[in-house]
């Protein structure tokens, strides 16, 4: 459930912000006075608390000024709009939106029929050299090179079917930067991200380039000139682990920024109102969290599905060569071993961030709350702690693709148990063939040597 401008502004306005202000300024009580206590720290804190609760995260100007996150990882989004991937665009200030009608869509139709054709070509031949190979271990290189051409026809419905709730995504982030401004009276920053960005984008491209000309050089049958067909879909899979690594870095900086300033705050003035303002802020946190999982959770589930599978394929490959000739480090071992370290570095990174992401959310408020001393504070401030740890409890920190899988650590573990048993399956499969062939062999030896005697 989304939360509504209209229930944050309620939880601003609630109790000692804005009755209690209009109480001292405006019935002409000393207005140095404030809960029984004369302290010009909290009278001014007041004050700047009233005049950022003026501000409206709806407004598309307030948010543009706000969006640090945007304008940090904008070039990544530049890419994929430039890949055909995700044609959002910066259509008004503060608001990303999307439209099929829009130019970039346009552009995303003609580089992806281009790049169809180049596809379809490069397909055609492969699955050629496919029907000609006769043995088993060769027709499993051959269909290695065939699952990389999966990803390109997977684009209009894990990148453009979910361009507008992406598009929705990305403007509630700037929707929280005001919100966390009006809050905890200062911007959310994010350390490093814009670096970052530009170490991935320029790195993404990088990678894939280095990525297939080596598969090129160590894989026979597998041609320089095939290498087109495969740059823009291995840079999409390097861009998608870039993307999830840098939403979930946000969510993780915004959750310990939230923690510290809700620490900070408490230890100045702990109030029933100032609570519910960071109780709201908190599940605005936690909603963009969920939503970061059921947005993306096609690109996401097609992801996992096809490191999975092109993982057990590279590994049976290179086990079966290790059988076949032993430990030799052929070209083809090699290059086996390089597709398998490539796809489970990217299948880690994307369980292991979401898993550090989930961590960083609750923890430190819910460590804040619980050192309260509720002796101290009066009864409207212990009913807004008991919420507070209530909200935590019912809206924990977890990723999941849609309640297809929730994305963490153990999602890692399970793949390589799954991986395991389809690889003890597809082993005995080649040993049985194996035992097959020697019976015919010892045959064959056995004729050769009555024809010469």
């Amino acid at each position: 459930m989304v939360i509504k401008d209209s229930d944050f502004d309620q939880a601003l306005d609630f109790a000692l912000l804005r009755r209690d202000m209009g109480f001292i300024w405006d019935t002409g009580k000393d207005e140095h006075v404030i809960n029984g206590t004369m302290n010009p720290e909290l009278i001014q804190r007041a004050k700047e608390r009233a005049i950022r609760a003026q501000l409206n995260s709806a407004d598309g100007d307030t948010a543009e000024t706000h969006d640090q996150f945007y304008r940090d990882h904008k070039l990544l989004l530049v890419l994929f709009r430039a890949l055909a991937v995700m044609p959002i665009l910066r259509s008004s200030p503060g608001r990303i939106t999307f439209n099929w009608k829009s130019w970039a869509s346009i552009y995303a139709y003609c580089f992806y029929l281009v790049s169809s054709v180049v596809v379809l070509i490069v397909g055609y031949e492969r699955i050629v050299i496919l029907q000609q190979t006769k043995k088993f271990d060769e027709y499993i290189y051959g269909i290695l090179f065939v699952i990389f051409l999966v990803p390109h026809f997977w684009i209009p419905f894990v990148g453009w079917g979910v361009a507008k709730h992406v598009a929705v995504y990305k403007t509630m982030w700037g929707t929280f930067q005001v919100r966390y401004y009006r809050v905890t009276g200062t911007n959310l920053k994010f350390p490093n991200l814009k670096i970052l960005i530009i170490i991935f984008s320029f790195g993404c491209l990088v990678c894939s380039i280095v990525f297939l000309l080596s598969l090129s050089f160590l894989l026979d049958g597998f041609t320089l000139w095939h290498t087109l067909a495969y740059y823009h879909i291995i840079t999409m899979l390097n861009m998608n682990s870039a993307l999830w690594y840098i939403n979930s870095r946000g969510i993780r900086v915004a959750s310990s920024s939230l923690s510290d300033r809700f620490r900070k705050d408490v230890a100045i003035e702990c109030t029933a109102a100032m609570i519910s303002q960071y109780r709201f802020l908190w599940l605005n946190l936690s909603e963009l969290l969920q939503l970061l999982g059921n947005v993306y959770a096609r690109t996401y589930s097609t992801y996992c599905l096809f490191m999975f599978v092109n993982i057990t394929v590279a590994i049976y490959g290179a086990l079966s060569e290790v059988i076949d000739h032993g430990f030799g480090f052929s070209f083809k071992e090699i290059g086996l071993i390089v597709d398998t370290v490539y796809c489970s570095l990217l299948l880690f990174i994307f369980c292991d961030c979401s898993h550090n992401a989930t961590l960083q959310v609750a923890q430190g408020v819910q460590d804040t709350l619980l050192g309260i001393n509720l002796l101290k504070v009066d009864l409207p401030t212990q009913k807004e702690i008991d919420l507070f740890i209530q909200a935590i409890e019912m809206n924990p920190a977890i990723v999941s693709l849609k309640g297809y899988a929730e994305v963490n650590r153990k999602l890692l573990t399970a793949s390589i148990g799954t991986i395991a048993i389809y690889l003890i399956v597809l082993l005995q499969f080649k040993l049985s063939l194996i035992s097959q062939q020697m019976p015919n062999e010892l045959l064959q030896s056995v004729e050769h040597l009555v024809k010469h005697n």
